[in-house]
Order: C-alpha cells, then sequence, then structure tokens
C-alpha cells in the first residue's frame, strides 16, 4: 500500500487576509460624523464623549469634530471627539 497521497493534494494553502485594524484617525485631527477612529479587538482603547462603539468595538464619531486620546488607569485609553467652535473659543 502507498504512504503517500497521489498527485494534487495538499494540507497547505488556506490563510486568511489581516483584519486592517488599528488607530484610523490621531489625535488633533478633524473628522466628521460616522468617521471610523479605530478597529479594534475587545476595548483597550474606550469610547468616550461624542463617540459610539460597533459591535465587533469599532470606534466611530457621532458627531463632526476634534479628536483627542486621554489616558484612563494604566492599561487604557479613551477617545473623544469635542465639537470644533468649542475649541476655537
Amino acid at each position: 500500500m502507498a504512504h503517500k497521497k497521489g498527485v494534487g493534494s495538499t494540507k497547505n494553502g488556506r490563510d486568511s487576509h489581516g483584519q486592517r485594524r488599528g488607530t484610523k484617525i490621531y489625535g488633533g485631527q478633524l473628522v466628521t460624523a460616522g468617521s471610523i477612529l479605530v478597529r479594534q479587538l475587545g476595548t483597550p482603547i474606550r469610547a468616550g464623549l461624542n463617540v459610539g462603539m460597533g459591535r465587533d468595538f469599532t470606534l466611530f464619531a457621532k458627531i463632526d469634530g476634534i479628536v483627542e486620546y486621554q489616558r484612563v488607569g494604566r492599561s487604557h485609553k479613551q477617545v473623544s471627539v469635542h465639537p470644533q467652535d468649542s475649541l476655537s473659543s
């Protein structure tokens, strides 16, 4: 009996594409409502003021404004969006 399979069989060849996670908009940048700020797995960065979180932990802006990141405790950050007119005064 043969100990090898026939030609054309392989156990390799399956690999998934990268999921393009990470920070998409950085602090100080201007965003429009609905813009994706961070794509992440879990919540290392939490939703702050005027930021919503999707089902897959994606953070997005709820209003037009300027992005700001803050530290929360030792291991987390928080992202908020402030209206542009409130910062200019």
